[in-house]
This record gives structure tokens, C-alpha cells and sequence, in this order.
């Protein structure tokens, strides 16, 4: 395979690579001292995101010549262990803030259902698809959408009971608010309730929850009133663009976390301008 110059897709473009391998674990050595060659990490990771991006089952890799199914599972979970799609986020977040700035005056926050058909770790009955099986994700983003945070749960679970973790679990080092330089948090009707309001300001948040309809009726009211809560219904959207994410085929809560950190570093290194 010559040199990829654009991301289509699933392939790891030549600037992304770049900053993928160097995250990457050393080989491990075979217990016997030899086996057969070792699948090329790149092949291995186009492999990955291939899954991530069609939601293809693992077992069908072997037909598409990229990668067998078992060398880019075992080496999925071999990163995975290693915390690699996690500071693959992180790096990529550094980077926009030294570029562009991770703007923190206005972040929101959000929770997005989706079906989970084999159940698993971190999955619950579904209130609104009829008790069937799904997933609750919390997510959190600054001001231009960047996904800052997620936390994963049980569809069951209220996205008021995700707060505490969801701030809590911001992957890189969130700046002091101050009097001059606030820290607004943009949460919808979902979160109306005191013990909220009380977990926010103790992250130093400063609330700003209205219902949709009040919401809407400011808009019309106040002039230059600009939105901020859609940027992380527009995160949500990116991330189910990923269908491995939209449809949880995961039965392990830990490579379905792996996916959607890997989802969140993609986004987050795409809109450094890097890739173009």
C-alpha cells in the first residue's frame, strides 16, 4: 500500500500516523522466542478503524485483506490494555489547545442513548425503546464541541447521575476559573435539580440550565443571544457517525470505552487542521 495522503475514512492518513506510533507499546516477546511475522502496526490499526467506522463484526476483517480478524483484535486489546486510544485523545487535545485553544468559557454537557443487542458491562434495560437493551453516554464539551470527557452507564440511568463522574473524568488539565475568566457549564431541562446545581459549582462551574422551550423563547428575546448547549448534541452526532459506537456490538465495557476514546481522539486531531 503506497502512502495515504487523505483520510478516507478507515485508513490512517500519513500526519495521523505520525502521531499514533509513537504512543504504541513495544512488542511484546513470545514466550517460545519466535513466531510467525508480526502484522504491521499501521495495518493493524486501519483494521481497528475500519471497525469503528462501518461497525463491521470482527470476524469479517479476514475477508478484506487488511488485517486477519485475530491480529487486529488481540492487537486492539493489547492497546487498549495499555491506555493507548486514551492518550491518543489526550495528545490530540494538547495539541488544539497549543494551536487553536481549547475554549473553556462555555462547555456543555449531554447524554445520548444507543442500543447495546448483546448487553454487556455498563448496559441496562432501555426506558424508552421498550426495556430492550442499551447505553447511556455522557458526554462533555467545550465551547466548539470538542468532546472533553465521557462517561458510560446503563441506558436506565438518569443523565443527571452521570455529572459528578462525567466532570470528574476530563482527560486533560482544566485551567483555574476565576472572576475575570468564568467557566459556564450549558446543561439541559434533564439536569433541573439541586443536587446538580451543588456538584457543578463545586467543580467550580458556573450553571446555566434552562428547558428547551425557555430556551427557544431567549433566543427570540435577547438580542445577540448566541446557543451553546447544540455543540454537544453535534458531538453526539459525530460520534454516532462511528456505527460501531451507534450500535454497541461490545461486550466488554472496556473496549467499548477504547472505541469511543479512539472516536474522540479522531475528531479532536482532525479539527486541529493537521490532517489537511
Amino acid at each position: 500500500m503506497g502512502l495515504v495522503k487523505k483520510d478516507d475514512g478507515w485508513r490512517i492518513p500519513d500526519e495521523l500516523w505520525e502521531q499514533m506510533e509513537p504512543l504504541l507499546p513495544p512488542r511484546p516477546r513470545h514466550p517460545l522466542g519466535c513466531h510467525n511475522p508480526r502484522v504491521p502496526d499501521r495495518a493493524a490499526m486501519n483494521a481497528i478503524l475500519l471497525v469503528l467506522r462501518t461497525g463491521m463484526h470482527w470476524n469479517a476483517l479476514s475477508a478484506t485483506g487488511v488485517c486477519s480478524c485475530s491480529s487486529a483484535y488481540r492487537r486492539f486489546r493489547e492497546w487498549c490494555d495499555a491506555g493507548v486510544f486514551l492518550e491518543f485523545w489526550q495528545q490530540g487535545l494538547l495539541a488544539y489547545d497549543a494551536l487553536k485553544g481549547i475554549d473553556w468559557s462555555w462547555l456543555a454537557m449531554d447524554g445520548a442513548t444507543t442500543k447495546a443487542p448483546l448487553g454487556g458491562g455498563k448496559t441496562g434495560p432501555n426506558p424508552t425503546d421498550r426495556g430492550k437493551s442499551g447505553v447511556k453516554r455522557s458526554t462533555l464539551t467545550d465551547a466548539a464541541g470538542l468532546p472533553l470527557a465521557v462517561e458510560v452507564a446503563g441506558a436506565n440511568r438518569h443523565d443527571m447521575k452521570l455529572t459528578a463522574a462525567t466532570l470528574a473524568g476530563i482527560v486533560v488539565k482544566r485551567p483555574r476559573p476565576t472572576r475575570e475568566a468564568p467557566q459556564g457549564l450549558c446543561l439541559d431541562k434533564g439536569y433541573d435539580y439541586n443536587e446538580v446545581r451543588a456538584i457543578v459549582a463545586a467543580f467550580g462551574f458556573t450553571a446555566h440550565i434552562r428547558t428547551r422551550g425557555e430556551e427557544a423563547q431567549a433566543i427570540k428575546r435577547e438580542a445577540g443571544f448566541r446557543a451553546r448547549r447544540w455543540v454537544v448534541e453535534r458531538a453526539h452526532s459525530w460520534l454516532n457517525r462511528f456505527r460501531r459506537l451507534l450500535v454497541r456490538w461490545e461486550k466488554r465495557a472496556d473496549t467499548y470505552i477504547a472505541m469511543l476514546h479512539l472516536a474522540c481522539g479522531l475528531i479532536v486531531w482532525r479539527a486541529t487542521g493537521l490532517l489537511e
